[in-house]
């Protein structure tokens, strides 16, 4: 079992804390006094700030506690946005016709809010055509224009121009 995150009960050694709670009359006791306290209601003495002087305590439910702990992180952790990225890859010299049948994806992906990373790959000796591979990103960007914002030009990066276009919030 992992350490707790929190000192509960016999594990909190200092002479005495401030008690808070439902139930309880807020306050300074001895740790003893406290513990007897938490006791006789049949709930845990949970240390909840160490680093006050003293420490302040809370008379609760231990487990139920954490229960709550986790659902509260789990949603804040659904409520996270998570990026989607879709990739299209063209090569540097793609025909029209091909062109218009990755630029309806590429539509498509922006449409339903994932981000693109659009590139060109050269192969072998083809890297001589690295213009007509910028032309060609530069021409997507242009006509995915009311779609998406480009968020990163092109850029060429070892055999590869990559070109990255976000969608537009507006949907």
């Amino acid at each position: 079992m992992k350490e707790d995150q929190h000192r509960i009960n016999s594990k909190i050694r200092v002479e005495e804390v401030r008690l808070v709670g439902d139930n309880i009359e807020v306050g300074v006791y001895k740790t003893k006094q406290a513990l007897a306290i938490a006791d006789e209601q049949g709930l845990d003495l949970v240390e909840i700030s160490p680093k006050a002087i003293p420490p302040v305590c809370k008379v609760m439910d231990y487990k139920k506690f954490l229960y709550e702990q986790k659902k509260r992180d789990k949603a804040l952790k659904s409520k996270a946005t998570k990026v989607i990225i879709k990739e299209i890859r063209f090569g540097p010299q793609t025909d029209d016709h091909d062109y218009e049948f990755k630029k309806k994806h590429a539509e498509k992906f922006l449409k339903e809010g994932a981000k693109l990373k659009a590139f060109v790959f050269f192969k072998g000796r083809s890297i001589i055509f690295k213009e007509q591979g910028q032309i060609l990103l530069l021409k997507l960007a242009q006509d995915l224009e009311e779609f998406g914002k480009v968020e990163q030009m092109p850029r060429l990066e070892g055999k590869r121009m990559t070109m990255f276009i976000a969608p537009k919030k507006g949907k």
